[in-house]
């Protein structure tokens, strides 16, 4: 008899942790709000697809607008830690540190565009408060900085100018996806690193 206790405690699934609970309803909210629109998606659906109870919705959240707050902080963290990946590694020189923030800023609004356009044209603040907070911006902040150090270049305001060069990229990739037309990634890197190296004025 004992064990059969034994067999059956093994058999049954441990409880998850806060944690995990947390991201199965992101995750479920995250599919439907793409499938269906945020407007169309409701909580009894989130936890349906996150297979929870609906009151154990409402301990993580008070209402689907919060869900959608959290997947825009899960995509910003997300983006902002490729970055810090990127800026960690080892550069022989300042072109190649710019080319490769140029590269990673691409490639991760390019490769999560649906979830990008989801978290931040269905629910974002004014557009002067997303710049202010935009933690983007003094990554790539700090790299004028320190390039302005080794005397790679030379600017005025390293925050304006970090403003500038990542509204520029921004504004390119927006450009080619209006276009319609299949984005030429290589080509696009290309035009905005190039655009990135003339406005420094790299040594």
């Amino acid at each position: 008899m004992e064990a059969a206790m034994k067999s059956d405690t093994a058999k049954r699934p441990r409880t998850k942790s806060a944690d995990i609970r947390r991201e199965e309803l992101m995750d479920a909210a995250q599919a439907l709000f793409l499938e269906k629109g945020f407007a169309a998606t409701n909580v009894s659906e989130i936890v349906e697809g996150a297979d929870v109870a609906k009151g154990t919705f409402y301990l993580y959240f008070k209402t689907k607008d919060d869900v959608l707050t959290a997947l825009q902080m899960r995509f910003v963290e997300g983006f902002c830690d490729k970055i810090d990946l990127a800026m960690a590694k080892e550069y022989t020189n300042w072109p190649s540190r710019i080319d490769a923030f140029v590269a990673v800023c691409l490639d991760t609004y390019l490769d999560a565009m649906p979830v990008h356009d989801l978290v931040f044209h269905e629910h974002r603040p004014a557009n002067r408060a997303m710049k202010a907070d935009n933690p983007v911006i003094p990554r790539l902040m700090a790299l004028l900085e320190k390039g302005t150090e080794d005397e790679a270049w030379q600017i005025g305001d390293p925050r304006l100018t970090a403003v500038m060069l990542f509204d520029a990229l921004h504004g390119a990739v927006d450009d080619r996806l209006a276009s319609g037309k299949t984005i030429n990634r290589a080509q696009l890197f290309r035009t905005v690193a190039d655009f990135y190296h003339n406005a420094l004025r790299i040594r």
